[in-house]
């Protein structure tokens, strides 16, 4: 749906592939998720074995934790940088759109991504995490794509309007 075009005043016109899009969002998987997301699978294994017996509840929800904190927003804040720059925005537009749908997406994939993530620590051998966890950023791209598209819809400004409120509180 993100990497897919369907403007709402034509709805009876032909569905349409945005290949750009998707080779921006395909590039940074390559570029980004692939190569990084090799390296922090194995050395959070690394780290986190050190600490805890491998397969322990302590061992996964260690390793949960570090990747929704560590690695989760910081995927984010660059998937929604790069796409915007790769689609030709100035920074100061990627600033304005990472500010809008940063939080949103954090909180959406904050229901999802931490059930992936038990599976994969819990069952799947830290050499296939990355195979594993690719299968899912496949959708995470798509709906990402989606949050980027929409811009300032309704649902959106609902997350927002709290930090609007912690501005308020700072100024008083």
């Amino acid at each position: 749906m993100g990497v897919l075009s369907i403007p709402d005043k034509d709805k009876d016109k032909e569905f349409k592939v945005d290949w750009r899009r998707v080779g921006i969002t395909s590039s940074f998987g390559f570029a980004f998720v692939g190569p990084i997301g090799h390296y922090w699978y194995e050395y959070l294994d690394r780290f986190i074995r050190r600490r805890f017996q491998p397969n322990t509840f302590k061992f996964v929800a260690s390793k949960v934790a570090a990747d929704g904190f560590l690695f989760g927003p910081l995927d984010l804040l660059l998937f929604f940088s790069y796409v915007g720059l790769g689609q030709g925005r100035s920074v100061e537009q990627v600033k304005e759109d990472v500010k809008r749908d940063f939080i949103p997406a954090l909180v959406v994939g904050g229901t999802i991504w931490p059930a992936v993530q038990i599976a994969n620590f819990r069952f799947i051998p830290v050499r296939y995490q990355l195979l594993y966890v690719n299968l899912f950023c496949l959708l995470d791209s798509c709906f990402l794509s989606w949050i980027e598209q929409q811009g300032d819809a309704a649902w959106k400004q609902w997350f927002t309007s709290f930090q609007k409120i912690e501005d308020h509180k700072s100024k008083v």
